[in-house]
């Protein structure tokens, strides 16, 4: 499991898809949200701008990210 912890109050989805290295780029994170293969919290998710927050979980290609509070 990948852990991002939040530098701020929230990371896009988008974002954080390629800070845990699920996606190389913007585009890949952008294909792989639109195209259904995203969860957050165990529901598919089609918004790449979705705001994620602490506790939340995030599923892709068998990987999971959950994020944290920062510092």
């Amino acid at each position: 499991m990948e852990v991002i912890k939040l530098r701020e109050e929230y990371i896009k989805l988008n974002q954080a898809l390629k800070a845990a290295g699920l996606a190389e780029s913007g585009v890949d994170a952008k294909y792989a949200i639109l195209s259904g293969k995203v969860k957050v919290n165990g529901q598919t998710e089609l918004q790449r701008g979705k705001k994620l927050y602490a506790g939340d979980l995030v599923e892709y290609e068998g990987q999971t990210i959950r994020i944290e509070e920062g510092l």
